[in-house]
C-alpha cells in the first residue's frame, strides 16, 4: 500500500464515522491539494497524504491536548510511524504555530516537530483554507470569516485566525502565483 492510500485509509478510519463533517472537509482538502500537482511536483502524493490527514487530531479516539495539530502529528509519528515529511505537514498546517502560542503550546510544537519546506507549507495551507467544513471549494476570504463566525471573535480559534488571516491570505496568493507561473511555463517549479 503506497503511502497515499494508507493515509486515505486511516483519515477515513479515525473520522467518518465519529465525525463526517470534517471528514468531508479533508476529503475536499485532499481533492484540493491534487488540484496542485502541476506545482507539486514529485511532491504530489506526499502532500495529497497530508492533506487528507491534516485533521486527524480532531478524532475523539486521539484527541488529548484538544490541539489538534499536536495531537494528529504525535499519533501518525508515535502509533502509525508515518512519513516524517507528512508528521511536520500535518503538526505545522495552517499557521498551527500561532494557535499553538494562544494555547500555550508553541514550544511543544517547535521542539517536537520541523517545519517543512515552505512552498508544501505555502500548499498545505492553501488546500485547507480553500475548502469549506463540507468539502466545497471557497475563497480564503470566506474560509476566515465563516471560521470567526462560527467559533466567534474572542474564542481562541476566533483571535487565531483573525491574527493568522494575513498570512493565510498571502500563502493563498503565492500558491495561486506558482500555478499561473507553472502553468505559463508549461512545467513544475
Amino acid at each position: 500500500m503506497n503511502l497515499t492510500e494508507r493515509a486515505y485509509g486511516l483519515a477515513e478510519s479515525l473520522l467518518s464515522e465519529p465525525l463526517p463533517r470534517r471528514w468531508a472537509h479533508s476529503l475536499g482538502v485532499a481533492e484540493r491539494a491534487r488540484s496542485l500537482r502541476l506545482i507539486l511536483g514529485d511532491d504530489a502524493g506526499l502532500m495529497e497524504a497530508a492533506a487528507v490527514l491534516h485533521d486527524i487530531g480532531y478524532s475523539p479516539r486521539i484527541a488529548s491536548t484538544g490541539f489538534h495539530p499536536l495531537d494528529g502529528a504525535r499519533f501518525l509519528r508515535d502509533q502509525e510511524g508515518m512519513d516524517e515529511r507528512v508528521v511536520r505537514l500535518v503538526a505545522h498546517h495552517s499557521c498551527a504555530l500561532l494557535e499553538a502560542e494562544e494555547r500555550g503550546l508553541r514550544g511543544e510544537l517547535e521542539s517536537e516537530f520541523e517545519l517543512e519546506r515552505p512552498p508544501l507549507v505555502d500548499a498545505l495551507l492553501f488546500s485547507d483554507m480553500t475548502t469549506t467544513p463540507d468539502g466545497e471549494p471557497t475563497t480564503s476570504e470566506a474560509r476566515v470569516s465563516e471560521i470567526i463566525e462560527r467559533y466567534g471573535p474572542e474564542t481562541i480559534v476566533g483571535r487565531f485566525i483573525q491574527q493568522a488571516a494575513p498570512e493565510i491570505h498571502a500563502a493563498v496568493h503565492r500558491v495561486k502565483s506558482r500555478l499561473t507561473s507553472v502553468a505559463s511555463a508549461g512545467q513544475p517549479i
